[in-house]
């Protein structure tokens, strides 16, 4: 599991001063606050409707991307990480809780990131321990091998629980132990070294948009459901395009030329496959689908392609 919370955006209007430096292009931006002063005013605003992020707590400070400056964002960002610099001087804050396995591997994103974390170090010993300390909405419980016990996953994370309440109760003095007392350091050392991977850290992060891009490119399909949350996030953040279009230009590419492939191997010419995606209608398209050839479909989504197949008269 993942908590994501209180998230913040800084430095909009900067950023926007310093990527029009190097073309003295002031004059064309197009940013600013939001002049409507509330929801009721929206249609006297002067941005392009969808472009407003703003919410109710911000609407007098709120800065709104206006068109021209969004289209060059886009455009550096595209142009790659040295055009596209700028990002890097979006800074965002926010609250992540997950476990520490998930922490471990954010840890390689050192540059650009600064986090502060709960102490486990010093805080952990605070409260007692429970099950919602951990993530464990994978593991399998009762009855998944009736035969072994000791392999019962969500029993071994509750035995382990017991033990660092055990030990816990012993370091501040709530057990009476015979040969270690309250505040034995051997007592804190069991809780350290038999704490399991799966519990849950809390850090306050700062990253930036530069980051975010890395991390969405690397992670979006990873096998852990927190960087796919994590990347879904990172599609909710005000003008994400920014972030992800070069990862979801790639992997229109990727799939577009896949779906060329296949087509050549089931003896497509280069005209007919030309046909297909220039065609100016989709009957003219479903026209290359119906002709008696045995054709495999072309599963992605992230192009119109794999839609048309589907929608042959074959069941593909």
């Amino acid at each position: 599991m993942i908590l994501i919370e209180k998230t913040q955006i800084m430095g909009l209007e900067p950023t926007i001063r310093g990527m029009r430096n190097p073309m003295n292009s002031w004059a064309k931006s197009d940013s600013g606050p939001c002049l409507t002063h509330g929801p009721a005013h929206c249609k006297d605003c002067p941005y392009p409707e969808g472009s407003c992020h703003a919410t109710e707590a911000d609407l007098d400070s709120h800065l709104i991307v206006g068109p021209n400056d969004l289209d060059l964002m886009l455009r550096l960002a595209r142009a790659g990480s040295v055009d596209g610099k700028f990002r890097r001087m979006i800074a965002v804050y926010v609250d992540l809780t997950a476990p520490l396995y998930w922490w471990k591997e954010f840890d390689t994103y050192k540059v650009g990131t600064v986090a502060n974390s709960c102490s486990t170090m010093h805080k952990i010993h605070s409260k007692p321990f429970t099950m919602d300390d951990f993530s464990h909405e994978h593991l399998l419980g009762e009855g998944c091998i009736p035969d072994h016990a000791y392999q019962n996953s969500h029993d071994v994370l509750n035995l382990t629980i017991e033990s660092l309440n055990f030990w816990r109760g012993i370091f501040v003095g709530e057990i009476t132990g015979e040969s270690i007392e309250k505040g034995d350091k051997r007592a804190w050392w069991q809780m350290i070294q038999l704490l399991p991977s799966s519990y849950n850290q809390k850090r306050t992060v700062m990253l930036n948009y530069e980051v975010l891009a890395n991390i969405y490119q690397h992670r979006r399909n990873h096998k852990l459901d927190e960087w796919r949350e994590v990347c879904r996030w990172i599609e909710s953040l005000p003008y994400s395009e920014i972030i992800t279009c070069n990862t979801i230009e790639k992997d229109k590419s990727n799939v577009l030329t896949s779906a060329i492939a296949k087509l050549k191997a089931e003896q497509w010419s280069e005209e007919e496959i030309a046909n297909l995606l220039l065609g100016q209608t989709k009957k003219e398209q479903l026209k290359l689908f119906s002709d008696g050839r045995d054709t495999t479909p072309v599963h992605g989504g992230a192009v119109d392609i794999p839609a048309v197949m589907a929608d042959g008269t074959k069941n593909y």
